[in-house]
């Protein structure tokens, strides 16, 4: 219904799009670009070309699935761009390193209780580091598939339709990314005898 209340000239019905989807697109660019002040470049210029692009939405998908691709493709367009320029790629993979490990904590550990031990904060923020090491390690085809599945919370047909593949080759991407999680955190978790996870 905002789509078509913006296609038919109302500028406030786009507003309101982009208030509703941007965490969403700035979280998952975040998952590909670690420089926060790059995230909310691209999420910006996201949002300038859906907007040039509204008129070739036809709604066969959702509407944050369409914008999720266009997400993507720009994230991948100005990582490109900044490889092309290898002082400007170093400094932004230097400043988006200092920026991981806080964001992550942040991100996996924020319900931390206050009643457990140190030895289960240190071990749940291992896991956590873990679990983002692995992600960061998968081939990107993967990652972005168990993204929009664990983290997005899409269904595979959502997905299959963002990333303009067939469902079963979603069910593998997802079934490969979790086996190389779950080898990258088993030893973990199996120093971790007696305890909940």
């Amino acid at each position: 219904m905002l789509v078509q209340r913006t296609l038919a000239g109302e500028q406030r019905a786009f507003e309101l799009l982009v208030v509703r989807y941007q965490r969403r697109v700035e979280r998952l660019i975040g998952r590909m670009v670690r420089d926060t002040d790059l995230v909310e470049d691209i999420a910006q210029e996201t949002f300038i070309r859906a907007y040039r692009a509204l008129a070739q939405f036809r709604g066969d998908a959702q509407f944050y699935t369409w914008l999720y691709r266009i997400a993507v493709n720009t994230a991948k367009k100005q990582l490109l761009e900044l490889k092309r320029d290898p002082l400007v790629y170093q400094s932004q993979m230097k400043s988006g390193e200092e920026d991981e490990t806080s964001g992550n904590e942040r991100e996996l550990n924020g319900g931390v209780a206050d009643t457990e031990t140190p030895e289960a904060v240190l071990a749940s923020k291992e896991i956590a580091e873990a679990v983002n090491a692995a992600m960061d390690a998968l081939p990107e085809e993967l990652r972005n598939a168990i993204t929009l599945r664990e983290i997005e919370g899409l269904s595979y047909e959502e997905i299959a339709l963002a990333l303009d593949c067939p469902i079963g080759t979603v069910r593998s991407r997802i079934f490969r990314a979790r086996e190389a999680i779950s080898g990258r955190i088993k030893p973990l978790l199996d120093r971790q005898t007696g305890k909940r996870w």
